[in-house]
Parts: structure tokens; sequence; C-alpha cells
């Protein structure tokens, strides 16, 4: 049985959130990636960018962007310090006037040539949110075998407590129906503890969300090229599921 179409209209434009902290030499590259990915005839966009007090020359490349894609929508904020990831994703969707909202890294990781798969299960009525998934047969990079194993166990543990069946509960790649989003509760969780508490925030509103998960390309990096997430936020999320489960 197809679900039921939602009784929103249909969304007329896109904010896509950018939190970016120390990545000088990608930023500009993925931003041009943002600028001209393939989007619906009838949807605008707008590129909200927060710079989480960058110490390298981020702040500089952000703001080179309007000269660079004229006729672009920006929004570009920089914090006076860094306080992570969900912190500037919180401060990011403050700023956002789109129908859907879409969470972008700015390291390249991820390739926003996967918009309109993202987007479709919303524009067709079909979804309220949309999780990405690297696991379910896009190309992906061979890395890490423990980023593997700890993503597939923080995303089952995950799914104990909100009774979802994801398989890629860590992506980056969410997208939301505005609305929706307006009804979640503030990010609480200033780091990478932003991922497991916005899942377990939208398990829980009612009447429940038809949530739909679709594949997506993965091109991670090593740390010798700037990955920053380590074991110690795994830890950090398995609390931050037991917490927003039971106690928030």
């Amino acid at each position: 049985m197809q679900d039921a179409p939602v009784t929103s209209p249909a969304p007329k434009k896109l904010s896509v959130v950018i939190p970016v902290y120390n990545e000088e030499a990608t930023v500009q590259e993925l931003i041009k990636l943002v600028v001209h990915a393939v989007l619906p005839a009838h949807l605008d966009k707008e590129i909200i960018c927060v710079n989480d007090c960058s110490k390298d020359g981020t702040g500089k490349k952000l703001d080179e962007l309007p000269a660079l894609f004229p006729g672009q929508d920006f929004k570009i904020l920089h914090k006076p310090a860094n306080e992570g990831k969900g912190a500037a994703l919180r401060d990011g969707f403050k700023l956002a006037t789109g129908d859907v909202v879409l969470i972008q890294d700015a390291d390249l990781e991820y390739d926003p040539d996967d918009y309109p798969r993202l987007l479709q299960p919303i524009i067709e009525g079909k979804a309220d949110v949309v999780y990405g998934s690297r696991f379910i047969g896009e190309p992906h990079r061979v890395l890490y075998w423990y980023h593997t194993l700890g993503n597939r166990f923080l995303t089952g543990f995950s799914n104990c407590f909100t009774n979802l069946n994801l398989t890629d509960m860590e992506v980056c790649y969410k997208v939301f129906r505005k609305d929706v989003l307006d009804r979640i509760k503030p990010i609480k969780c200033n780091r990478f503890g932003f991922e497991p508490e916005i899942t377990a925030k939208i398990a829980k509103l009612r009447p429940r969300l038809r949530i739909y998960e679709v594949g997506v390309a993965y091109y991670g990096r090593s740390y010798e090229e700037g990955k920053k997430i380590t074991w110690k936020d795994g830890v950090k999320a398995i609390l931050t599921i037991i917490r927003f489960r039971f106690w928030d």
C-alpha cells in the first residue's frame, strides 16, 4: 500500500545548509557542485554556509562566493567561536527560508549529484524526511573497516531505541520538509551528537513521520586528508542515543 499524499503544497525552494570548519582547500569546489546541482525547474535554491570559526582561510573563501557565483542566493554566517557541527546546523536552520532543508558537508565526501534522488520522495509527496545511505548499493571509497563497523553498530543501536529500520543513521545527507523541522525541539548537541539526536526527535514526532532512505555515493577522506570524526565521537553518540530516548 502506498503512503497517502501530504496536504502541504509542493515545495518551491530548497535550503542547502553547509556547516564549514577548516575546509579552505575544498569549500569553493564543493559550492561549485552545489550551485550546479540539477534540480527540478520549479525549485529555487539558497545556500547557507555557517563558518564554525575556522582557523585557516575558510572565511575568506566563503566571502568570495557571491562574486564567484553571481546570481546565486547565498547566506554566509561567521561564528565568533567554534562550537561544532550541531551548533552550526542549529544556526543554519534558523536562516533557512526554503520549504525543504538539505544538510551538506563541505569536505567533498558527498556528491550534490545525488540531490535529485534525495529530493524525489518529498517532491512526490511520499516522504516528510529523507536519509541518504552509504550502505545500499551506491559507489563508495574503500577506507576503514572499523568505521563501517562502528557506523553499523551505532545505526543498529539507534534503531533499537527509535524503532526505525535505517541503514545509515550517521550519514550527512538528511533532508526535511521545513514544516517538520520547525516542529522539532531545538537541537541541543553542539557536535557530532546531532545525528542521533535529530534521529531520535523525528522518531518521536506524532503523527508518525514518513521517513525514506535512498542510496548515495560516498567519497570518504582519510585522516591525513582531513577527516575529523574519531572513536570518541562514537562513544558520545551511544550516550546521546540513550539520553534522547529516556531523558529528553
